[in-house]
C-alpha cells in the first residue's frame, strides 16, 4: 500500500501548486478589473466634469 501512495505524493503536490497558482492568477484578474472599473469611472466622472466647464 505505501508505495502507492509514495508514487501518488508527487503528483499531488503538483496539483496543489497548480491550484494556489490558478487561485492567485484568477484572484489577480478579478482585482484587476475592479481597479479598471474604477480607473474608468473616474476618467468618465472626469470628463463629464470637463464637459461641463466648456459649455460655459
Amino acid at each position: 500500500m505505501w508505495p502507492y501512495i509514495e508514487t501518488l505524493i508527487p503528483s499531488i503536490g503538483l496539483l496543489y501548486l497548480l491550484y494556489v497558482i490558478l487561485k492567485h492568477i484568477v484572484e489577480g484578474d478579478r482585482r484587476e478589473r475592479i481597479a479598471h472599473a474604477q480607473w474608468e469611472r473616474e476618467q468618465d466622472r472626469l470628463a463629464g466634469q470637463d464637459s461641463e466647464h466648456q459649455e460655459h
